[in-house]
């Protein structure tokens, strides 16, 4: 009977200390719990890579492949005009007039001094052929065949200056008409009908050529270099896209067809050309907007989901995990999208660790609680050891007690 007290004594206190100690271990494990639950939990990947097409964006000034001052080539009262301010004119048309009755006049001087040339020249043309036979013949001196021969080769002389004359007199009664140069749509009138014009009085109007035009941008020297490895050549044409200063992009491509020999020192930029039909003028000269050039061949860059990232007033960043699995800011350059994933050109390497979720409560350089791996191979996230299944089980048995 005694024996059987203490046997009961003994299991009395047995589960009276198995009590404390689970109840001593529930508080270590909730302090433990706590304290886990006060460091942010996150998943991880890895970033990966994507063969895109490089991109690169700047600034650009849209300027027309002709681009013509109307000038006066000679001196005179401008009587006429034959257009109106903003029409499109064709190369021939005459634009402007200049009162022609001076050049007329000057002209006609320069023809009848022509002839006269040409009617002594051909007096004396005769008169050599005459006297080379009288002085095969003996019945004139030498002296007078060289008086006539000096006489024709001055008179023909005399003849071309005629004649060189009369055609610069043309060519200016020519120019009293002033024509359009080159096809395009035509500007402001600079001097109007009235006024006197010489080749000193500056441009009458201008005309820009309107189809096709150029867009004309500078390139990060940097840029240009990457764009020149991607496609392995300089010289090779790529296409590209104009966006108006609304946002708007131009509904026509076009292609980049030149870039300048060398590297503006003060800007570190070079300047390349685009060629863009524009049939329906919408692209004016002097007009600013942005370029997007785009590389011919595709290249492996990484990539990065857009959920994974977050901004500040510095920018576009990710947390990279360092050797230690602590997270640090990052601050990336992206060059778009790629379905969901930004294309990182400066920023992240392929391979870098970031999280991908529980970004808000992230601070870096602090302790995080990975919970999970995108690029786990089991997909499974770690279970607890056997000890704390085992204490589990356990504390549910008395709970339930």
């Amino acid at each position: 009977m005694k024996k059987n007290i203490i046997i009961v004594i003994c299991v009395i206190f047995a589960l009276i200390f198995g009590r404390m100690l689970i109840t001593h271990i529930s508080k270590i494990n909730t302090g433990k719990e706590r304290k886990s639950a006060a460091i942010p939990a996150v998943t991880v990947a890895e970033v990966q890579a994507d063969n895109v097409q490089r991109q690169f964006e700047t600034t650009a000034r849209v300027v027309a492949k002709y681009r013509v001052e109307v000038l006066a080539r000679i001196s005179g009262y401008l009587t006429k005009s034959y257009f109106k301010e903003g029409d499109y004119v064709k190369a021939g048309q005459v634009l402007f007039e200049i009162e022609p009755q001076e050049y007329k006049y000057a002209a006609e001087r320069a023809k009848a001094n022509l002839d006269n040339a040409k009617a002594q020249a051909d007096y004396y043309n005769k008169q050599l052929a005459r006297y080379e036979e009288l002085v095969r013949q003996d019945y004139v001196a030498k002296s007078d065949y060289d008086n006539i021969l000096a006489q024709k080769n001055a008179y023909n002389a005399q003849a071309e200056s005629a004649m060189s004359a009369y055609r610069d007199a043309l060519r200016n009664l020519n120019y009293t008409n002033i024509k359009a140069p080159v096809d395009g749509r035509i500007g402001i009138i600079d001097v109007t009908v009235g006024n006197y014009v010489t080749s000193a009085s500056g441009p009458l109007t201008t005309i820009n050529s309107s189809d096709p035009m150029y867009v004309t941008f500078p390139l990060d020297s940097k840029d240009f270099a990457e764009l020149v490895k991607v496609d392995g050549a300089p010289n090779v044409n790529r296409e590209v896209e104009y966006v108006f200063n609304t946002g708007e992009k131009y509904k026509l491509k076009g292609v980049q067809d030149f870039h300048d020999n060398e590297i503006d020192q003060s800007t570190g930029t070079i300047t390349l050309r685009a060629t863009f039909d524009n049939p329906n003028e919408e692209l004016i000269q002097g007009d600013f907007g942005r370029i997007i050039i785009y590389s011919n061949n595709k290249d492996k860059l990484p990539v990065v989901p857009q959920s994974a990232t977050m901004e500040n007033q510095e920018g576009l960043f990710v947390y990279v995990l360092d050797e230690n699995n602590l997270p640090r800011i990052s601050y990336i350059k992206t060059m778009g999208t790629s379905g969901t994933n930004w294309i990182v050109r400066e920023g992240v390497d392929i391979g870098d660790k970031i999280i991908t979720t529980g970004l808000q409560k992230v601070i870096p350089g602090s302790k995080i609680r990975i919970v999970g791996n995108v690029l786990d191979d089991s997909g499974k996230h770690d279970k607890p050891n056997i000890f704390v299944r085992v204490f589990n089980k356990i504390k549910r048995v008395f709970n339930k007690e």
